[in-house]
């Protein structure tokens, strides 16, 4: 039975357009959805704001001041949105609206009931984030080929384990898989220089919003 929308709610820190920074969609203007909370402590985290506090609203609500944005990509993020319960109603609502529709998610939480249309960004967290026990490894076995794995490396070791897994896992096979350094923390030439040099058959990325407005809210 699916939820009514003008009285099933979620907790939002923020809706703004900007132009996507990260994964195979860079560069599109799109309109986030940033939902409220997270189970996990990334020591990288760049959105340590979103992990409390936010507006209570219906999805009706969210729905309309998306349109009000005039743009058809959509990206639902976080925070680690799945935490919410009504993401997944949220995240369908959106796709029956007509958006093309994203989620940005930590890989920690079940993949596998969000609906098909919508494009899942994984992260598998590496353990420079602290965070890596927090995997869901069956999640590996939900994805698809518009789907997309993350990995943000943090030093050489990460990038080792990034590989590894990588490998390990046949991620390539499955869905594109993205590299992105630590801001601040590991040079993008040497991520870029190690992935060129092991032939690995990755997409290295940088987060396009950092450069463009660095740690600006909203962007």
């Amino acid at each position: 039975m699916r939820e009514n929308p003008s009285v099933t709610r979620l907790r939002v820190t923020e809706i703004f357009a900007s132009v996507q920074g990260e994964a195979s969609r860079i560069g599109l203007p799109t309109v986030f959805v940033r939902l409220t909370g997270c189970p996990l402590r990334c020591t990288w985290c760049d959105t340590e704001y979103a992990f409390h506090g936010g507006t209570t609203m219906a999805i009706d609500e969210i729905l309309a001041e998306v349109a009000g944005h005039g743009l058809p990509q959509v990206c639902v993020t976080g925070g680690e949105p799945l935490a919410q319960k009504a993401c997944l109603a949220l995240l369908s609502a959106l796709c029956d609206a007509g958006h093309e529709v994203s989620l940005e998610t930590s890989g920690a939480l079940d993949i596998a009931p969000v609906d098909p249309r919508v494009a899942r960004i994984m992260d598998l967290k590496a353990p420079g984030s602290g965070e890596a026990d927090k995997n869901r490894w069956a999640n590996l076995d939900h994805l698809r080929r518009d789907d997309e794995v993350k990995i943000v490396v943090a030093d050489a070791a990460d990038y080792r384990w990034a590989a590894e897994q990588i490998s390990a896992h046949r991620l390539t096979d499955r869905c594109k898989v993205l590299l992105s350094p630590v801001a601040g923390a590991l040079e993008p030439a040497a991520l870029a220089e190690w992935i060129v040099r092991d032939r690995l058959p990755v997409r290295f990325q940088m987060q396009l919003h950092k450069i463009l407005w660095a740690d600006a809210r909203g962007r």
